[in-house]
């Protein structure tokens, strides 16, 4: 994991280079700082404290606590956890999405796992499929694809591709802090920008205000748009909620920065939490739309798989007494149960409370000019990019 440090706005300083030997598997615990490590001190919390079972393996091992009341600094552990980066060697980069809720086909996701540890990430179950946890493996095991930009060269390159817009961020998010060093997602744009390939992008990291150079030309050409997932205002909240994220004053700065290049931006008050910050959806609606957002959406809370117990830990360790209320509210939009599956009410909940919920957004949104749909990004001035040599082809 980078050195970076994390002041309260969200701010963040990283070393100018990040070793290649940080991308290698490393488990000791050394006093001196290992390459991309954070000291311990000032590291913000791990979201999970979890090594929940994976459901694909036999074996479960846990840790033995036992020593523990002799040794009380080993209770924070999860957070000395150094992170490990993994080199995934897959030859592919763009995945197809045919879920009729989700509004794109194609995605980039240039990492597995995420840095941020948002305790609710739906992503944390495919984890599991690499071998890993949903809980703390999630946070501190990022597989990264350093042939992204070459695989997706090449994917549009590809005489059977018909363009469409390439969301960047459907399942992990591509402005994680170590994209900071890597610049995986930068180089993907820039391969994009070239191509004149349409791309809109979903982060809750001020980082990608790092790329205004490459995003707001093509904005000009209305060929890429901007969301930015703005969950609470209580810095507090947001620490404990997604702790190693931007600070929301520093996703409204990187809002307020979008627009103010050109940059369409879309607020997505996701997800909401009942008993958490459902009540903070009129205040999130008017700060997103002060700092120049003209779109926003929102989702409901979703507990797929193992999901659940990562969350649950999350809530019964960070709001001891009001535990049963959430759970009540969770419960309320769902049926009484904890999650929904079925396309069309999984985003939304249903039953009374979520109706509140949606009604709220309906009302604050149409006040503050937030109902305006975006512009659809324009495929048409799509050119097969050239090979990376820059040679032309004959063929």
């Amino acid at each position: 994991m980078d050195e970076r440090r994390v002041n309260h706005d969200g701010e963040e300083s990283v070393p100018p280079e990040f070793p290649a030997a940080a991308c290698t598997p490393t488990t000791s615990r050394q006093p001196q700082l290992l390459p991309g490590q954070r000291p311990s001190q000032s590291a913000p919390q791990r979201g999970s404290l979890s090594q929940i079972a994976n459901r694909f393996e036999k074996v479960h091992r846990e840790p033995d606590p036992d020593h523990w009341e002799f040794e009380p600094e080993e209770l924070s552990l999860p957070d000395r956890i150094p992170t490990q980066f993994l080199d995934d060697a897959t030859q592919s980069i763009v995945s197809e999405n045919s879920s009729p809720d989700i509004p794109f086909r194609y995605s980039i996701n240039p990492y597995r796992g995420c840095e941020h540890g948002c305790v609710y990430c739906y992503a944390r179950p495919g984890h599991e499929y690499l071998g890993f946890n949903a809980g703390i493996d999630f946070e501190t095991r990022i597989v990264v694809k350093r042939e992204a930009p070459d695989l997706l060269r090449a994917w549009l390159k590809r005489k059977s591709y018909e363009c469409e817009a390439i969301c960047f961020s459907g399942v992990t998010d591509c402005y994680q802090p170590v994209e900071r060093t890597l610049r995986l997602t930068r180089q993907c744009l820039e391969v994009c920008a070239e191509a004149n390939q349409p791309v809109t992008i979903i982060t809750k990291n001020a980082l990608v205000v790092r790329d205004l150079d490459i995003l707001a030309p093509m904005a000009s050409r209305n060929l890429a748009h901007v969301s930015l997932s703005l969950t609470t205002l209580d810095a507090a909240l947001c620490g404990e909620l997604e702790p190693r994220t931007s600070r929301p004053a520093a996703r409204l700065r990187a809002i307020r920065e979008l627009s103010e290049a050109g940059i369409p931006v879309r607020v997505m008050t996701a997800p909401m939490i009942p008993g958490v910050n459902e009540s903070e959806l009129p205040a999130l609606l008017e700060a997103a739309a002060k700092a120049g957002a003209v779109w926003a959406g929102y989702t409901m809370l979703r507990l797929p798989l193992s999901v659940r117990p990562v969350f649950l830990e999350w809530a019964e360790r960070r709001f001891p007494l009001r535990y049963d209320r959430i759970v009540q509210g969770i419960t309320a939009v769902r049926d009484g149960a904890m999650n929904s599956a079925r396309f069309g009410e999984r985003m939304r909940g249903t039953g009374p409370v979520a109706d509140q919920i949606q009604q709220t957004f309906r009302v604050f949104a149409r006040k503050h000019g937030l109902e305006r749909m975006l512009v659809p990004l324009d495929t048409s001035q799509f050119l097969p990019p050239k090979p990376k040599t820059g040679q032309l082809e004959l063929f």
